[in-house]
């Protein structure tokens, strides 16, 4: 029985949508902090179990009887290397045999503040753990790029601190589908894989995409963090959010999320979506 945490989150509903395309419903369960959010689930057939992170009991409980588990990592701002720890000490004493890692893309040494070092100490008690392991470092998702350029069509300028850096962004769904798949084959024990897009793109490319598809000139300009965050502050967002999406610009620039991997293509059995397909998809719906 597979076991997906995270389940009314974005990338834990996801897989278990491609997982229920080949998966009986029977042998699938989720774990949710809210069953009342699970509904959907339920009317699936999937056996949801309510536990949290932090629980340490609940979690036991609600590992019983599962073979795997994809451990979707914590959101930033909480004491995720704590939860982490915790899922897995819970999964070794319910027997499970095998725990998939959502980690994040290093292409570099780069450290990015709320994410590195939690996702290196989890990584590093995995493998001390005893249990077989598969670590999936995913790459940044191109849903998240609203969050770096708005999620409208910019009039005439982009303005972030990426430098010249690239990312190979890759699609929450097509992660998931990738996901899918690895938790239901065989040759994964002990693996690591990155998993991105085919292609890795500069913010000049996004700016000439935009304006190609808008059909007006989008210029890229880059700007350092300090003032990036400043400017974020004053447009009225918290400024510790500021400083997070800053940091997602340095970790590109740094070149951190910009290396590709074939993986996701090579599991989905085509290309992943690109970056003219993506941004036409999505701020160009009614074009």
């Amino acid at each position: 029985m597979i076991l997906i945490t995270g389940a009314t989150g974005g990338l834990g509903h996801k897989t278990i949508d491609f997982l229920l395309q080949t998966t009986p419903a029977s042998e699938i369960a989720a774990i949710v902090r809210d069953a009342g959010r699970a509904k959907d689930l339920v009317e699936r057939g999937v056996d949801v179990r309510q536990a949290d992170y932090f629980d340490y009991s609940s979690l036991v409980q609600a590992m019983q009887g599962i073979d795997k588990v994809l451990l979707v990592s914590a959101v930033a701002f909480t004491d995720r290397a704590l939860q982490h720890k915790n899922v897995i000490d819970a999964a070794k004493e319910a027997g499970v045999k095998h725990l998939f890692y959502t980690s994040i893309q290093r292409s570099t040494d780069f450290v990015m503040k709320e994410v590195t070092e939690s996702d290196l100490a989890t990584e590093t008690y995995l493998k001390a753990s005893g249990l077989v392991y598969t670590i999936l470092k995913n790459g940044y998702y191109f849903e998240g790029l609203s969050y770096m350029i708005g999620s409208e069509v910019p009039d005439s300028e982009i303005v972030f601190p990426a430098g010249e850096g690239r990312i190979a962004f890759v699609k929450r769904t097509e992660l998931a589908a990738a996901t899918a798949t690895l938790l239901t084959s065989a040759g994964h024990d002990n693996q690591e894989y990155t998993l991105t897009g085919s292609e890795a793109y500069s913010f000049h490319d996004i700016a000439r995409e935009l304006s190609s598809l808008a059909g007006h000139p989008i210029t890229y300009k880059n700007i350092e963090i300090p003032q990036y965050v400043s400017r974020q502050v004053a447009a009225g967002v918290p400024e510790f959010v500021a400083d997070f999406i800053a940091q997602w610009g340095a970790s590109a620039k740094h070149g951190m999320l910009a290396e590709t991997h074939g993986t996701v293509e090579q599991l989905l059995g085509r290309k992943p979506t690109s970056l003219r397909e993506y941004l036409k998809e999505t701020y160009f719906t009614d074009k």
